[in-house]
């Protein structure tokens, strides 16, 4: 089982010099959460959707982008594979043979993997993390910060009663952004008291305008943006059968229950593909 028998080969990528606006589009109309950016046919880097949310003014690719990503061999192994998306905390790797990318491998793709492979163990022991909720009123401009902070991709929402109502995830956020042109002004003004005719205080109060494109969120509550059809599993589920709700879902996270269906803990996918790094090399 090697990176060649689940990777992507159809990859969506961008040149720089490009256009922000553009991979947010691109992010936007596809659902996936990066791409890899190329100059001259060259692979330079990988553009998130948490670099777009993170640097939300910011417009060139080479400086949103993370530089000289991890890339993984077609003939590596899937444990390999998932060995380094854990270690590098990433969610794909660039593909590449010599300095051509041939393709890209992601969380997505060895659960996929994981999903076929029969694995009975538990999740209850090894993969489970505890998490923490948001109240469904909570507006959306403050969850993206939250978000960026704690490091979690995705987030349970409770009503005022604190039952389940939904999971806000970066994809959801990415979906509700726009992008908005703004005026900002920088006075250089220092309060000084000279007469106001002389150069000195024309030059004290001289204030500059300048134009700005960033990244926005609606201030709207996040139950106006959540997934409400939401699918979670019980403490004692299966590796291989959490795995292939998750492909089945097409989410990156599950809700775990208790036997009151009282939310305990989540399950992300990046976790989840930890059990390939115990499993022996085929």
């Amino acid at each position: 089982m090697t990176v060649a028998d689940y990777m992507t080969t159809e990859v969506v990528r961008v040149e720089i010099p490009g256009n922000r606006d553009d991979v947010l589009k691109i992010l936007k109309r596809t659902g996936i959460s990066g791409v890899p950016v190329l100059k001259e046919g060259k692979l330079v880097g990988i553009i998130t959707r948490k670099d777009l949310l993170r640097k939300s003014d910011e417009t060139q690719l080479g400086l949103l982008m993370a530089r000289d990503p991890v890339t993984v061999s077609p003939d590596a192994s899937i444990q390999e594979a998932a060995r380094l998306l854990v270690d590098h905390n990433v969610r794909r790797l660039p593909v590449v043979e010599g300095a051509t990318l041939v393709g890209l491998i992601s969380v997505a793709d060895l659960i996929h993997a994981l999903a076929q492979m029969r694995i009975k163990e538990e999740i209850k022991d090894q993969y489970i993390s505890q998490t923490y909720a948001l109240w469904e009123e909570t507006p959306l401009p403050l969850v993206a910060r939250i978000m960026e902070i704690s490091g979690f991709e995705a987030i349970p929402i409770l009503d005022a009663e604190s039952r389940l109502q939904g999971i806000i995830s970066e994809r959801d956020l990415i979906r509700h952004s726009s992008i908005e042109d703004m005026v900002e002004i920088s006075d250089f003004s220092n309060g000084t008291d000279d007469d106001e005719w002389t150069w000195e205080s024309i030059r004290d109060m001289h204030t500059i305008s300048y134009g700005i494109s960033r990244i926005q969120l609606p201030e709207r509550p996040v139950k106006s943006a959540m997934i409400t059809n939401v699918i979670s599993v019980p403490v004692n589920a299966e590796v291989s059968e959490c795995a292939l709700k998750m492909k089945r879902g097409r989410v990156d996270q599950l809700p775990v229950v208790n036997g009151d269906k009282k939310l305990v803990a989540m399950l992300f996918d990046r976790d989840l593909i930890t059990a390939l790094c115990r499993q022996p090399f085929q």
